[in-house]
């Protein structure tokens, strides 16, 4: 397998999938900054030209809920995905509310501050975005409650989503304000897979 990605994006998200899992894969970095995400080659294999993208044989897979659930059905050995069908609907759940409800404000915020073209930045969004995340937050935080991981089994993908969707908050400067939330981050961030795919990606 091969992954495409850079440090500071969701990359992150796809190399700690494959490390919980124990895979092999070959880590390409592809710089934004430097326009190598809308070189001919890379378009090539994602006309997006984002990252991250996973290549396993013929697949070309981006978007990363779909590359961390990928991985989990490849190695279901690796918990990312559980074993039952209620399971697997919770995990589907909290994915898709991290990815729609906690991120989309984060990403709002990123956009207007440095992502967009000046002229279609409009820095007043940044107040109703703030309002969206803090209530998606408290929706997590409650769902959390006094677990260690946001489903009843234990960790999942879900976990690896919502646990670097929080961490973008706060390079965002935007205070979790929750003791909770924050011991969350910290157990997740002390996994070793998690550690090794940051090593991983710092590497390049």
């Amino acid at each position: 397998m091969k992954l495409y990605g850079r440090t500071n994006t969701r990359s992150l998200r796809a190399a700690w999938a494959l490390e919980e899992a124990g895979a092999a894969y070959e880590y390409v970095t592809v710089d934004l900054f430097k326009g190598e995400g809308r070189s001919p080659a890379f378009l090539a294999i994602n006309p997006a030209g984002k990252i991250p993208v996973l290549l396993d044989g013929e697949l070309v897979l981006t978007e990363s809920l779909a590359i961390v659930t990928y991985i989990g059905e490849k190695f279901p050995a690796s918990g990312l995905v559980p074993a039952t069908l209620a399971e697997r609907a919770g995990c589907l759940r909290w994915c898709s509310f991290v990815v729609t409800e906690l991120e989309q404000p984060l990403w709002t915020i990123a956009r207007h501050r440095f992502a967009l073209p000046r002229e279609r930045r409009v820095p007043a969004v940044e107040d109703t975005a703030r309002w969206e995340f803090v209530r998606a937050k408290e929706l997590f935080e409650a769902a959390l409650g006094d677990r260690e991981f946001i489903l009843p089994g234990g960790f999942s993908g879900a976990d690896i989503l919502a646990a670097h969707t929080l961490g973008w908050a706060k390079s965002a400067r935007i205070a979790l304000d929750s003791p909770r939330l924050e011991a969350y981050m910290e157990r997740l961030a002390a996994r070793p897979a998690c550690r090794r795919a940051q090593e991983r990606e710092a590497a390049r």
